[in-house]
């Protein structure tokens, strides 16, 4: 692929043209920009990011206590080693962000403030036009493209979601969402109620805990999760051996991943046996007479919604102090005072805070056309989740529900690389999945299979989501142990990938 800048009378309305544009400067924009610079470095690249900073969701959330639900050895990137605990706060994941860019000299190539409003690709160009506003002054700027690097996320970063329940606007108090934490929010000695039970929810409660009078956690139906120690002891071992922190990372990644391939497969095996693993972990830090039946024990099997990770058990010591507690109930209505449940039971609060999740947005909220037509993500078919059908020269990253979604950031990097650089040897300037002939009759469902996983969020977005096909090459797996073997053996000369005929050689 070549640089070659459109140019337009008026200088305001030049269109910068780079060979690959990078949506998003969150852990996926950053990791691509990375690979883009040590594995294609004659390729130009740009990062377009509509917040003021790097960071993504660790820069939209603010709630006290943000941190990690996953481990950072291996949330952390492949190339970069993680030092510090496993579990970190936001502060800890843009430091060592930061390092990344800093590092690998990625900042010059990052618009910050830059929100992409409309993307056009022209079949006639075999190119991306994308038009960006700058968020602090209104005015619109232009790019161009040959290929859309889809790095923005999957939700919605300007507000959170909130269900309507009776009653809110008579509720005298503050209600909060913590994906719009509000800077002067005091709670010291206040009330509060924490609607929700995931990992949001999981984590504020804890934090707010020792400052407020009480915190409740109220939630429809109970959560797995899985307490312990915020440490890996083998990495503890080999840092206190001396060995080198590049492969205490890797020994370290390759242990964590050993063992989340075998609690997955066991959680489908061994549901059971698992469950009752979990509930004993809870035990441990609530005792015997704590009506853990009640409200931390799921009707659903493990890991059909995902499992954080409560490090030195911070929820339940908190639940054990009296500090916090948990209801296990449905909301009646809001009252000026606070909450009545269904129960009838009413819990008084003066700061009510909705962790109820947020809004899938698969294209960033982007308005797509494919040659002047409008893109309708739904009605497209994923290729191994990266790639869509009748849409050209884009990928985009969706992460694992079951693994870190970073280790997808670096495997499709990988394969992204690779296709470009095949692109170039053969000339073609476009390229397109599609589902041969021979799987015309192939059953097409939803992204995902409600039976294996079903968090809220999907279940509410699943009608904006791509289908997926019957095969595994048309489906996003959430395999990682399986995918990280078979992207490098994809063939980019299969009948899946079509490229532009005019540009390959006979």
């Amino acid at each position: 692929m070549t640089t070659s800048p459109t140019q337009a009378a008026n200088p305001e309305q030049l269109a910068s043209h780079f060979d690959v544009l990078i949506v998003g400067a969150g852990i996926s924009g950053i990791g691509g920009a990375y690979h883009l610079k040590t594995q294609l470095p004659a390729s130009s690249f740009v990062v377009l990011e509509a917040q003021e900073s790097f960071g993504g969701t660790w820069t939209t959330h603010k709630y006290p206590g943000i941190r990690s639900d996953s481990d950072l050895h291996t949330f952390g990137y492949r190339f970069k080693p993680w030092v510090g605990p496993p579990i970190a706060t936001a502060a800890e994941i843009l430091a060592y962000m930061d390092e990344v860019i800093e590092d690998n000299d990625l900042g010059s190539h990052i618009r910050y403030g830059h929100r992409i409003v409309r993307a056009d690709w022209s079949s006639s160009d075999n190119l991306w036009s994308i038009e960006a506003e700058k968020v602090a002054t209104g005015e619109l700027v232009r790019f161009t493209a040959n290929f859309l690097w889809m790095c923005q996320g999957y939700y919605r970063h300007e507000k959170g979601y909130t269900p309507e329940w009776l009653g809110m606007s008579d509720f005298r108090g503050r209600i909060v969402h913590p994906q719009t934490w509000p800077e002067d929010l005091d709670y010291t000695g206040k009330r509060m109620i924490v609607i929700g039970s995931g990992a949001t929810a999981a984590t504020l409660v804890p934090n707010v805990a020792q400052d407020v009078e009480h915190v409740t956690m109220l939630q429809r139906s109970p959560t797995y999760f899985i307490p312990g120690r915020n440490a890996i002891e083998i990495a503890e071992q080999l840092r206190a051996l001396k060995v080198d922190e590049a492969w205490i990372h890797e020994i370290t990644r390759r242990q964590i991943l050993k063992t989340q391939d075998d609690f997955t497969r066991r959680s489908r095996e061994e549901p059971e046996a698992v469950k009752a693993e979990l509930l004993a972990a809870v035990k441990m830090f609530l005792g015997e007479d704590y009506d853990i039946e009640t409200h931390f024990t799921p009707k659903y099997r493990p890991w059909r919604q995902r499992i954080a990770f409560i490090p030195d058990g911070d929820l339940f010591k908190g639940i054990a102090s009296g500090k916090a507690s948990v209801v296990t109930d449905e909301i009646e209505r809001f009252t000026e005072t606070g909450i009545l449940l269904k129960s009838g039971k009413t819990l008084e609060a003066d700061i009510i805070v909705t962790a109820t999740g947020f809004d899938l947005s698969p294209l960033g909220d982007i308005d797509f056309h494919i040659d002047g037509k409008p893109l309708v993500f739904s009605d497209t078919v994923t290729y191994r989740g990266m790639m869509f059908t009748g849409v050209p020269n884009m990928a985009w990253v969706f992460g694992y529900f079951r693994a870190s979604w970073t280790l997808r950031v670096d495997i499709m990097a990988d394969f992204i690389v690779r296709l470009l650089t095949h692109m170039k040897t053969i000339g073609a300037t476009r390229v397109e999945v599609a589902v041969p002939p021979k799987l015309k009759d192939m059953e097409l469902s939803t992204w995902i299979d409600p039976e294996d996983f079903n968090p809220g969020y999907i279940m509410r977005g699943m009608h904006l989501m791509p289908r997926r096909g019957e095969l595994r090459d048309w489906q996003h797996t959430q395999d990682y142990w399986n995918e990280k073997d078979e992207f490098p053996k994809i063939d980019l000369d299969g009948e899946e990938f079509i490229y532009d005929a005019a540009k390959v050689p006979a």
